[in-house]
């Protein structure tokens, strides 16, 4: 599992960054985004997939949490 940081740009798409590898990259989709229940499984712009234990959504973003990755593309 890794420790990754979840933020808003601009535009207001969620934006992904593994500071391990320096990877950031927008989040295309994510399983569950409600105030009840966010997370679950996230796939990025590159095709690479990653899950967090569903949750209550944070209060405020950028948001650190740890996600596993499901596939080995990046």
């Amino acid at each position: 599992m890794a420790n990754i940081m979840i933020r808003r740009d601009a535009k207001g798409s969620y934006q992904f960054y593994l500071p391990k590898r320096d990877l950031e990259d927008t989040i295309v989709s994510m399983e569950f985004d409600t105030s009840e229940k966010w997370g679950g499984e996230i796939k990025l712009n590159n095709g690479g997939t990653y899950y967090i234990e569903p949750q209550p959504a944070p209060a405020r973003l950028p948001y650190s949490v740890r996600a596993r990755r499901l596939d080995a593309a990046e």
